[in-house]
């Protein structure tokens, strides 16, 4: 398996849907916990790397490299 990379700003599209319809949520902060913000409803979610890793079933958006660089800096 490969390791994907995730960034601030993604968009990824969860393998369920939230309860209020959307499947795609917005990377809000990374590292051991992952802050994912709802696109449906805007609920946020505190969820563990390896279960947003596992849940999730493909990047939608991501922000161009140059914006990544200056965001993690």
């Amino acid at each position: 398996m490969a390791f994907v990379r995730y960034f601030v700003g993604d968009v990824v599209k969860m393998k369920k849907a939230h309860p209020c319809g959307s499947d795609e949520w917005e990377v809000k902060r990374i590292g051991t916990d992952f802050l994912i913000h709802c696109k449906g409803c805007g609920h946020q979610l505190l969820i563990s790397r390896p279960k947003f890793e596992k849940a999730v079933k493909k990047i939608v958006y991501r922000l161009p490299e140059s914006e990544n660089e200056h965001n993690n800096n």
